[in-house]
Parts: structure tokens; C-alpha cells; sequence
């Protein structure tokens, strides 16, 4: 098992940045593809990009040359820096998990989620 605890949301004006953490406990001496997903109210949970076991990456097209994902040394930490947000970016961001061995986009293939972090970008 694995747990999920996400950090670093909060409110900024179009245009800023946010640096959001996913620090991760538990069974973390296996190596795991890493996700963020988000989800806007009425809307449904999306990706928004991954990084895979070899740290190769991969971003939805909505986020791409403007979000960024990486992991920390310790390998059970990874980041998502948000930059030039936009209104549209308003979301519960929530990270996750999973030991398949190739980038997913789906949900179903994540088992292991945090409980999300609030990102508000106001116009």
C-alpha cells in the first residue's frame, strides 16, 4: 500500500505559478508511475501529466510548455510547477499512483490517489 499526501495548492491571479508536492509513504522501496489529475466542479476527474518509472513524461495538451512534473531525490516526492495559470486551471488537483510499467491517462489505472490539493487561478 501506498499513501498519498498532496501540498502546495492555493489561490493566484492569472499568470502565476504554483509549485504543487505529492509526498508519498508507505511501500515506497518499489518504483511507481506518478500522475496529477484535476477536477473542476460539474466536471469530470482529467490527466493532466505523468511521470514514468524512467522519468520519461507525458502532458496533456492543455498544460503542455506551461506545467511541468518531476520527481525529487528521494524518488518518493514528485512535483507539479504550474506556471502561467489560467482560470481554466481552477481545479482539486489529485496525485496518484500506479505500478504498471508504461504512462496511463486513464483513471482506472491509478489504485493508490491523495486526497487533493484546492488550485484557484482568478482572472
Amino acid at each position: 500500500q501506498v499513501q498519498l499526501v498532496e501540498s502546495g495548492g492555493g489561490s493566484v491571479q492569472a499568470g502565476g505559478s504554483l509549485r504543487l508536492s505529492c509526498a508519498a509513504s508507505g511501500r515506497t522501496n518499489r518504483s511507481y508511475v506518478m500522475a496529477w489529475f484535476r477536477q473542476a466542479p460539474g466536471k469530470e476527474r482529467e490527466f493532466v501529466l505523468a511521470i514514468g518509472i524512467g522519468d520519461s513524461t507525458y502532458y496533456a495538451d492543455s498544460v503542455k510548455g506551461r506545467f511541468t512534473i518531476s520527481r525529487g531525490n528521494a524518488k518518493n516526492t514528485v512535483y507539479l510547477q504550474a506556471n502561467s495559470l489560467k482560470p481554466e486551471d481552477t481545479a482539486v488537483y489529485y496525485c496518484a499512483a500506479s505500478t504498471f510499467l508504461v504512462l496511463d491517462t486513464r483513471t482506472s489505472a491509478y489504485p493508490y490517489w491523495g486526497q487533493g490539493t484546492q488550485v484557484t487561478v482568478s482572472s
